[in-house]
Formats: C-alpha cells, structure tokens, sequence
C-alpha cells in the first residue's frame, strides 16, 4: 500500500453561474482533467466557493447518494419534493435520488461547500422513491482527542446513514499534532486538505508530505494505521473512506 498525492493541478475544476462559483473536483468527470474520476462508490467530489450571490437552476439526478457538506456560509436548496431549506455552516444535505428527483441550489453569501456523490448499487436504487433529509451542525458528535477535534460527518456513529459502504470525517489538527486512522482490509482512504498543511503516512513507513488543497489517497491491502500530522500551522483535512472494490457493478461515468 501506497500514498499517492495529487496536487490541484491534477484536479478536475468547473464553474457555475457565469463564474460565480469556482470549483476544485479531487475527483471530477471523464474529460474534466482530473487523474482520478473514482474511488470504489466515491463517484465526485467537488469543493465549490462563491464570493457573491449565484444560482445553478433545477436540473435532475437520478440512483445516486449525495451529500452537500457546508464548510462556510450558507446552501439554499429547493427540490421537486417540495423542499425548500436553508444548510448553515457544518450542516449537512442528503438527497438519496432514488427513481429520479430534481433540485436547485443558490449561495446568497460568501460560501464554500463540497458536494460529494455516492453510488449504492444503481439497479436497486432507482426502484426506491427519493429522500431529501438535513442535519444541523450540531446534531453531529464531535470527539476532542489530545487537542485534536474529530467530526463524524457520515456512517457508524453519525446521524446521517446512506446505503453505500462509506464514512467521512472533518478533522481539526493543531501544529504539531497528529491524527491517527485505523483503516482495515481492502478499504481506500482519501483526504483533502482545506486548511493548512502536514504529512501523511502509513504507520510502517516514512511520512509524505502535503499542501493546502492537496488531494491525498491510500488503498489497504491488510489492516494499516495512517497517521497524519499538522506541520507548518493548523491543519483541516477531511477524510472520506469507501471499499476499494464493491459486489456490485459501478456506473462507467459520461463526460
């Protein structure tokens, strides 16, 4: 097992609303000029910010798991469900698209948020009626560790569950700090660093290091502790860990 480390430059990226809002995609469409378009059912991963108001009108999605995460600022939603709701700042979105859903988004002030999609096995889930369900920044449990703050975001021990294999933490680092990672047989684990700096290594070998807005993966072929550590200043990493492989078969993805 190795730590690959893919650099903004290898990232995908793409706008909205004439420019209004800016995305980095650590894993971006066929096409969009990202080295990587999977990990296992981690189908996208875009970190979008907006400086001034914007729009991206109703248009349809249809299996898929999604999760807006709100890292500042504010997401305004409305959906063909008859949803309309407002995300604050560390709060959460899920739409499980099942049979087929449409939704907008606005961003009234400055915001920045990651809108992630999951892929369950696609067969099943377009039978299943869609959901939209929030969850507030502080209906998820946050655990302090040495200084270091873990927010469980998604799977075991979070509110919000979804039927693919997946977990996902926004993890607060001090410098000088460390997290540690317990990753077991056959899993992948990726890290983007929104904050700061540090390195990241596997228990076993010797530490690499990372940037700001860095994209970070590692795939486990036995049970492996990764270890992270903020070096220059503060570091804030979030970490989403999938199956390196599912027994289902994966959407091969358009452009």
């Amino acid at each position: 097992m190795g730590i690959q480390i893919i650099k903004p430059g290898d990232q995908a990226s793409g706008q909205f609303d004439g420019g209004k809002i800016q995305e980095q995609k650590p894993i971006g469409f066929s096409g969009e000029g990202s080295i990587i378009t999977r990990l296992g059912p981690l189908f996208y991963w875009a970190w979008a910010h907006s400086q001034e108001p914007a729009e991206i009108g109703l248009h349809p999605h249809k299996g898929f798991e999604i999760i807006t995460y709100v890292i500042k600022g504010k997401a305004y939603h409305q959906d063909t469900l008859g949803t309309e709701s407002v995300v604050e700042e560390g709060g959460t979105q899920l739409m499980q698209t099942g049979s087929g859903v449409y939704h907008g988004e606005a961003l009234k002030e400055p915001t920045e948020i990651f809108q992630i999609w999951f892929e369950p096995h696609l067969s099943q889930a377009v039978k299943r009626p869609p959901v939209y369900v929030q969850f507030d920044s502080n209906q998820f449990s946050v655990v302090d560790i040495d200084d270091v703050k873990i927010k469980k975001v998604l799977g075991n021990d979070s509110p919000m569950q979804i039927v693919t294999d997946a977990q996902m933490w926004d993890v607060s680092i001090p410098q000088g700090k460390v997290y540690t990672h317990n990753l077991s047989v056959n899993r992948t684990l990726a890290g983007l660093a929104i904050r700061g700096d540090g390195t990241f290594a596997l228990d076993t070998g010797e530490p690499t290091y990372f940037s700001h807005k860095d994209f970070m993966i590692t795939q486990s072929k036995e049970e492996e502790r990764i270890i992270i550590k903020a070096v220059d200043q503060d570091l804030r990493i979030v970490l989403i860990e999938v199956p390196t492989e599912v027994a289902y078969p994966l959407y091969n993805k358009p452009r």
